[in-house]
Order: structure tokens, then sequence, then C-alpha cells
């Protein structure tokens, strides 16, 4: 794998724990800033708006930038924003501060994705995307955890002040080690948006957004869940988080070769198996070791389902991936936003700290049915079950010479 997959994970790994750690950190945030833990639930929900703003929009003001230049004022701007937050007065200059940290977040991913797939030889591309998003993993299991660990004996102010540190690290790895990638001189912004409108590409968002809600539905109130349900300690918070995080590295390193396999029954299999662990966690989170390993499960299962959803979107758009690419990630954080919501609304109802596993499995449901549906108008139009995952037109930052990988077609293999 080249070494610009590498700065493009370190980056990943930033953006990842200032995302997830907020989930860790809301019971600190809370009392610091005089609200309750459901309320300060919508900060997950104002990171998420950013992202769900910020990657068409970026993505469309960047259209003409060099790729390597418009990575760089993405984590720039990331950067600003952990440090915004860092110094908010108050909870409302908060949330701004975590709309800002947010904007760059899936203009950078959609764009690194497409960086990514085009560095790498045919039929290694979706292990090229899962590798970037493997930073995201590491910061589960390290930039999370510890990042929680520090706001909770140093205040979550330091945190984010971290994280500050790691976006201006992760702007030196790239600045090093990212190639020059030419702009595609036939693309526009019009033929990017046309391809956005494509309705397989549709359905591939609408499979993120409710597919991936069931997640956050858990996710955003696992730190209350561990001291509350559990029965565990705060110091506990930190590991419980690290097993997600590690559930989400063994899932994201898994569903690379599968996808470059067999794209849809990937998907189909990784939303299916996410709907049964969030049922189980509603039970087995009375048990603490069943509690640890369901953990564990829903995380690995939870990120199987985002390379799949990631090249489908791609693939579908074709030879313009980057607008949607970059929307796949407002997607994911409509889901975020949604399964914050809709986890919190649950608790704040009365039914229990337990009642947003059960609300998840209900949104995980809704996205495998579109899933299934999409595949199967793809089916009926293309005659086959579809093709292999790695088709994005790739080019060559060096030769800027387009080459089509498309795999064969395969009845062994999903599209």
């Amino acid at each position: 794998m080249p070494l610009a997959l590498l700065a493009l994970a370190v980056s990943a790994f930033g953006i990842g724990t200032t995302e997830f750690v907020m989930m860790g950190l809301l019971p600190q945030v809370a009392d610091d800033l005089g609200t309750s833990v459901p309320t300060a639930g919508y900060l997950v929900s104002a990171y998420a708006i950013g992202v769900v703003v910020g990657a068409p929009l970026l993505t469309a003001l960047g259209s003409r930038v060099p790729r390597k230049r418009m990575l760089l004022l993405l984590m720039a701007l990331f950067t600003v924003g952990n440090l915004a937050s860092a110094l908010a007065p108050g909870f409302g200059w908060l949330i701004a501060g975590r709309v800002l940290a947010g904007l760059p977040h899936g203009a950078f991913f959609g764009l690194g994705a497409v960086v990514a797939a085009r560095l790498v030889r045919e039929g290694r591309q979706a292990r090229a995307v899962a590798t970037m998003f493997l930073g995201l993993t590491v910061a589960n299991i390290l930039g999370v955890p510890a990042a929680t660990l520090l706001g909770q004996h140093l205040g979550w102010r330091a945190t984010f002040l971290v994280v500050s540190v790691i976006g201006l690290l992760a702007m030196a790895a790239l600045a090093r080690l990212v190639p020059h990638v030419p702009v595609d001189e036939r693309q526009s912004l019009g033929r990017e948006v046309r391809a956005l409108g494509r309705p397989q590409v549709l359905l591939g968002l609408l499979t993120a957004v409710f597919g991936f809600a069931g997640v956050f539905a858990v996710y955003s109130y696992l730190a209350s869940m561990t001291t509350e349900v559990m029965g565990f300690g705060d110091s506990t918070v930190t590991v419980v988080l690290a097993l997600f995080g590690l559930g989400m590295t063994g899932g994201a390193l898994a569903a690379g070769p599968l996808t470059d396999r067999a794209l849809r029954p990937t998907l189909y299999g990784s939303l299916a198996a996410l709907v049964l662990a969030l049922v189980a966690f509603r039970f087995t989170i009375h048990v603490p070791w069943l509690a640890l390993v369901t953990v564990v499960v829903l995380g690995a299962v939870g990120f199987m389902t985002t390379t799949p959803l990631q090249m489908l979107v791609m693939n579908k758009a074709k030879d313009a991936p980057t607008l949607a690419s970059a929307s796949n990630h407002s997607a994911f954080n409509l889901a975020n936003a949604g399964g914050a919501w809709a986890g919190g609304a649950a608790v704040a109802a009365g039914w229990g700290w337990t009642s947003p596993a059960l609300v998840g499995a209900g949104l995980t449901v809704v996205g495998l049915a579109i899933a299934a549906v999409a595949g199967l108008l793809d089916r009926d139009r293309s005659g086959s079950t579809g093709e292999g995952a790695s088709r994005v037109v790739a080019k060559s930052p060096l030769t800027a010479v387009e080459t089509p990988v498309s795999r064969p077609v395969s009845r062994a293999s999903g599209s």
C-alpha cells in the first residue's frame, strides 16, 4: 500500500477522535456547562449537522482545487474548529465549534476515498478505502479512550486542544506523503450533481442514513449505559470505548477484502448482523461480561457496513464520484444525528437506558430493507447479480491517464 494512505489514515485518526470522543465526555460536559446528558447529546448532532452541510458545500467549492491542496485546506479548517471548541465560553459556543469542526469531515473523507482508490491497482480499491478508514477505528481504540481519560482528569477542553495538535500533525503528513493528484479536466460540478441524482446513488445514501443510525442510537449513550446499567465506574468507560474500537478495527479489516470480492452480500450481511447485535444488546447489557462481548460485536458489524456503502455510491456515480463519495458521509452523519436524537428521545421519554438498542435495531431494519430494494432494482436493470466493487475510474497521480478498473462480472459477487 502507498505511504499516502498512511497520511490519510492519520488524518482519519484525528477526525475520528474528535467525532467520537464527545460520547465519552457527555457526562463531564453536561456537568461543567450545567445541562443534562440528553441535552448535551445535541453536541453529537451539532457535529453531524456540520458534516451534512459541509460535505456537498465544500466539495462543490473545491471541485477545481488540486486534490492535495484541498485535503490540506480541509484539515486546516478541522483544526480551527477543534481549537474553537476548546476555547468555547458556553454551551452555545461549543455547539458552534462542533459544527465548524464537522464542516470538513465529509468533504475530506469523500475526496480522500477517491484519492485512495486512485493510488492502488485493480481489485484493491476497497482495501485502500478501508485502510484510510482504519484511522477512524484506531481512533476508537487509542484516541477516544485516551482523550476521554484526559477529559476526565484535566477537563474536556484539554481534549480538544490535543485534537487540534493532531490536526497539525495530520497536515504535515499530508504535505509530506500525498502525491500531486491532478483534477480531471473533464469533470464539472454539473456532472457531479447529475451523478449524485442517479437512483442507485440516492438509494445507497438512504441505506447509510437508516442503516448506520442504529450504531449511533447506542454508541452516543454508551458511556451512560456503562455506568447506569452495566454497573461499572467512570474509569471503565474508556475500556468499553476501546472495546468498541477493537470491534470497529476488526470490521474494517474484514470489510475491505470482502467488499472487493462481493459488495452487496457484504452490505446485506453486515446490516443483518447489526440488527441481531442491537437486539441482543438489549438483553446482554445486564450481564457485564456478555455486555462487553456484545460491544465488540456491535463495533465490528456496525463499521463493516461503511466500506461497501462507500464503494457502492462511488461505483454507481461512475466517472464523477467525488460529490457522491462526500455526500455518503453526509448520509453517515445524518445517521449519527438521527440515531443520537432517537436514542436520546427514548431515554428522555422514560423508556430506560436500554431502549436505544431496540430503537437502533428498528432503524437498521429500515436501512436493510432499502438496500434489498436497491439490489432487486439493480438486478432487474442489469439482468445479473451485479459486478465486483473495484470499478471506480482510476487516475494515476503521475501520468494523469485514466484507467478503467472494472472487474469481470461474476455470479458469485454482488454490486
